[in-house]
Formats: C-alpha cells, structure tokens, sequence
C-alpha cells in the first residue's frame, strides 16, 4: 500500500508557487475562519465525500492541522481512497503561523 509523505513547512511556499496543489486543512470550523493557508480549503466529515468526487486525484494535496499529528492519520486516508501525491504538513498550522504570518487568510 502506499503511503503518504510528509512535508516540512520550509517546502510548502515552493510547492504553492510551482502551481497546482490542494491544501486541505482538517481544523474544527471555528480555527478555520480565525485563520488558515491562503486559499486552503476546510476539510470535514462532511465536505469529504465532496472533496473525494471533485478534486483531481493526481494534484498534490497538503492535509494540515493544528501540529501535523492529525494530519496524517487524514493523509493515509485520502491515499486510501485513490489520491496518488499527498503530504501531511509537519508542524500543522501552528508551525506555519509562526514562520509565514503574513500568508493566512482570515
């Protein structure tokens, strides 16, 4: 089985500025619209069937959470239903939020 990979937050701004890359933050609602990645989306229980049928299997997606502990559990499954390059962002939005506070969108 494949697995996913992690993604150190240093690599993340080259990987947005490269072009097409999902960022799927998996925070509870209310820390979502506090703060997140530009233009990351807000992964749920129930958005993910959406999410499943229309993001483009082959993108790189980059699942964020509060300190990258979650993120991978949520990582593996998004492997697990067919997605062939995804990352769990090490250190969560915590981590980003104090290296690059100038790119959250609120």
């Amino acid at each position: 089985m494949t697995t996913f990979k992690h993604l150190q937050i240093s690599e993340l701004p080259e990987l947005i500025k490269n072009g097409d890359v999902v960022i799927a933050d998996i925070r509870d609602a209310n820390s979502f619209a506090a703060g997140h990645i530009n233009n990351a989306v807000h992964l749920t229980n129930e958005t993910i069937p959406d999410f499943i049928r229309e993001t483009d299997i082959d993108l790189p997606v980059v699942v964020c959470c509060y300190h990258g502990n979650s993120s991978q559990q949520a990582a593996q499954y998004l492997i697990s239903q067919d997605f062939t390059d995804v990352y769990s962002l090490d250190g969560g939005f915590s981590a980003w939020q104090l290296q690059y506070p100038d790119r959250i969108a609120r």
